[in-house]
């Protein structure tokens, strides 16, 4: 295992381990107001400080985990769940209506970014985590589209795929049970990136308000809250900024390691 790979393991899965324990335990109740302790620096009692309503930034840092992680998987998989699907089609159609009617639905979904779509999903159902996994994932599904036709059309003339149309194969058969397998390496690197883009996203939807919506804590909103106290008490920002920071870079380290691990083409020999 490569040091980009093993450090993007770590820092990830440190940061799903803090997240899955966020469930049976944390420091304090994130739901806990306690005025009399705002804005207190790190310390024994509290090993990240307080916020400016007295809450424990540590458990609110766990928690914010948990709903960062839980949003931009499930919107990773909407993506991943649609746009493969679709590019498969459109690869297995090339140059038909079907292949162009999916590019053209791509290209109009691209332009549109995940914000501009979270604010129309917003203003018909209203803020909350649910509406920013839906407009994370509409985001995500001509990525995955795009990247899973690009791939299969690279396939289609091969020789193994040739074979397969002679025996009789439908092509919906051969993009499920040859084209998809071959695929598999590039798809799952993709998905991690897309994860980090999704924590970004997640935090940014949250940040102005349209993400998920007190109590829950959530890593962008806690930015938002720290705004105006970064001179009072920098730590209130400087935590939130760095768990961002920390799992995205995890994250990303994580996708180059297994893009070296995977791809033979791209590994490289140390000495």
């Amino acid at each position: 295992m490569n040091k980009t790979l093993l450090t993007g393991a770590l820092l990830t899965a440190l940061f799903i381990a803090a997240a899955l324990l966020s469930y049976l335990w944390t420091p304090f109740d994130t739901e806990t107001m306690n005025i009399a302790q705002r804005l207190k620096p790190p310390s024994t009692a509290h090993l990240l400080g307080t916020d400016h309503f007295g809450r424990d930034i540590l458990s609110m840092i766990m928690v914010g985990a948990r709903t960062s992680i839980a949003v931009a998987l499930v919107a990773v998989g909407i993506g991943m769940g649609l746009g493969v699907p679709l590019g498969l089609t459109a690869a297995a159609h090339k140059g038909g209506w079907l292949d162009e009617l999916i590019s053209r639905g791509n290209d109009l979904i691209f332009a549109f970014p995940s914000l501009v779509i979270a604010i129309l999903i917003t203003a018909i159902f209203g803020p909350g985590a649910i509406n920013a996994i839906i407009a994370i994932g509409i985001f995500n599904v001509p990525v995955f589209a795009r990247l899973s036709r690009g791939a299969a059309l690279s396939l289609w003339s091969r020789d193994f795929i040739l074979a397969a149309r002679v025996a009789g194969k439908s092509r919906p058969r051969i993009s499920a049970e040859h084209i998809l397998p071959n695929i598999t390496n590039l798809l799952i690197v993709q998905g991690t990136i897309q994860f980090s883009l999704g924590i970004l996203a997640e935090a940014g939807l949250s940040y102005v308000g349209l993400g998920a919506q007190p109590p829950t804590p959530s890593w962008g909103r806690m930015l938002a809250d720290a705004q105006t106290m970064v001179a009072l008490a920098p730590h209130v920002a400087l935590i939130p900024g760095l768990a961002i920071v920390f799992m995205v870079l995890g994250l990303n380290l994580l996708g180059d390691g297994l893009r070296d691990q995977l791809d033979p083409r791209l590994k490289v020999i140390r000495t």
